[in-house]
């Protein structure tokens, strides 16, 4: 005989042969199997069973038809769960209506235009719906077509998107990759306005950035700062501060190195803000990121706009880099061609010529316009605009690496699609990690940049489309540039080029 002991715990299943309701499907009549709801005992005598074969007891058993005790453990966690993802569909992004999705399915994709044969999840919490399927038609016109006639359908509750399929083995018959139809609601998938807490900090952090751009503007002028102020600033074991009123005299001096440094910041903002404007796409406060070294790390600009195309993503992420180094590299320019005049000796600074092999592309380009003999002493005297002009290209080219959201992840991701963005990404942070890239800055950028800036630039709304090849060959240049601007100069090559005296280190 089975016996059931009183302290077992079950849970009710649903199997071939039991139901949650005790039913046996096994076999047998309905009648002999089902438990009544009204009885509490259902007894099992041996007259019942003699029919069948000898009763394994005389005694009769008694079956409870309540639902068995469980184990106050089990079923706590499994409401837990359950109350979590309650809470989790509550307090998240509202989800696609179904009865629009039915609606959309039936009156928006049809043999003409897009024929869908599944549907999955969309969006970052599965909050919308992506139609999979077969394409019949051009896509830049299918897509063109299938938002018109969504807008006449439902208004402006839904943005549509068309993306690649996830998981596509095949391309298209008609030639590039496959695509699906992804569809979110609007106030889920577009960005939300800039808050004032957000207009705070940004203010917050331009005037820090302020700070540290007058700060580099002193250290530049380190060969005529006071010695304790100087050991304070180069001795890790000195403690206590200087008296700060002795850089009072060097603020003045340094207020053109620090408007040089905000200048191009200012230009690479201002270099975005144009290019969105004419494709009426909203851009968010800049949050500038101040740095003692280069006087900033650039500023943090959000889109509070759904990019359309891939194209647009492209046009302004290169913007703003362009615009800065256009400025930086004419301060550079002018800052080396002053540096060489006799009459302009009163304005330079003196820096260690060590400085200049913080950077292969620069350092080439400073030995070509100083000469051998200026460039191999222990210190070189440069006018200011130089550090200015330095400072602003590497700032850009730091901003242009193609990893996360960066002006260069953006430009990577939407000229050759986001899994090319994961490969010059994790190469891009392996080589900060090693230090190959940047010198002494690269665990700092690389810090900020997993902290801050790490995550991909959501789709566009036709993130399909290419963009062409003088785009692409626009950004392989400029990501060529880049390493060759952070890329720092040994020893050995700098003591054959001639950039810096090597035996003064």
């Amino acid at each position: 005989m089975l016996k059931i002991s009183p302290n077992s715990h079950f849970t009710w299943f649903k199997s071939p042969h039991f139901g949650r309701d005790g039913d046996n499907d096994g076999g047998g009549s309905g009648e002999d199997n089902d438990v009544s709801k009204e009885s509490k005992f259902a007894t099992v005598s041996t007259e019942e069973t003699a029919a069948g074969g000898e009763a394994d007891s005389e005694k009769p058993v008694a079956v409870s038809s309540r639902p068995p005790t469980i184990s106050p453990i089990g079923p706590a966690y499994n409401n837990f769960q359950v109350d979590s993802f309650k809470l989790m569909e509550l307090l998240g992004p509202e989800k696609v209506d179904p009865a629009d999705v039915k609606l959309i399915k039936d009156k928006l994709f049809g043999y003409s235009t897009f024929y869908v044969t599944k549907e999955e999840e969309f969006g970052d919490f599965g909050e919308g719906i992506l139609f999979l399927g077969n394409l019949r038609g051009n896509r830049e016109v299918v897509f063109a077509k299938l938002q018109s006639q969504l807008a006449e359908i439902m208004g402006d509750k839904y943005n549509l998107f068309m993306v690649e399929e996830p998981n596509s083995e095949d391309p298209d018959p008609r030639g590039g990759p496959r695509v699906s139809f992804g569809m979110l609601r609007k106030e889920v998938s577009e960005p939300g306005p800039t808050t004032l807490w957000q207009y705070v900090i940004a203010l917050l952090l331009f005037v820090l950035t302020i700070g540290s751009s007058v700060e580099l503007g002193i250290a530049s002028q380190i060969n005529r700062l006071p010695p304790e102020v100087v050991k304070y600033f180069t001795d890790p074991n000195a403690i206590d501060p200087p008296d700060m009123q002795l850089l009072y005299p060097f603020v003045e001096s340094a207020l053109p190195l620090a408007y040089g440094v905000l200048g191009v910041q200012l230009f690479h903002e201002v270099g975005h803000f144009l290019a969105a404007f004419p494709k009426k796409v909203k851009l968010s406060i800049p949050f500038f990121i101040p740095n003692i070294t280069l006087g900033s790390f650039g500023a943090i600009t959000q889109f509070k706009s759904i990019l359309p195309d891939r194209k647009t993503k492209v046009d302004i992420s290169l913007a703003g880099p362009f615009a800065g180094a256009a400025l930086s590299l004419s301060m550079f320019a002018a800052g080396l061609l002053l540096s060489s005049k006799p009459d302009a000796a009163a304005d330079m600074v003196q820096v260690p010529s060590m400085l200049f092999q913080g950077s292969l592309l620069l350092g080439l380009i400073s030995r070509a316009t100083l000469g051998y003999t200026t460039m191999h002493g222990a210190t070189v005297s440069i006018h200011p605009l130089v550090i200015a002009g330095w400072c602003g290209l590497t700032t850009t080219a730091f901003n242009m690496l193609p990893v996360g959201c960066l002006d260069g992840g953006r430009v990577v991701q939407g000229a050759f699609g986001k899994d090319a963005l994961v490969g010059f990404g994790l190469t891009t942070y392996s080589l900060l990690g090693f230090g190959v890239l940047g010198g002494p800055l690269s665990l700092p950028w690389g810090l900020y940049v997993l902290i801050c800036q790490r995550a991909a630039e959501k789709p566009c709304l036709n993130d399909v489309t290419e963009v062409g090849t003088w785009r692409r060959t626009a950004v392989t240049v400029a990501i060529f540039l880049v390493v060759l601007i952070l890329l720092p100069v040994w020893d050995e090559l700098a003591e054959e080029l001639g950039i810096g005296l090597v035996t003064t280190f």
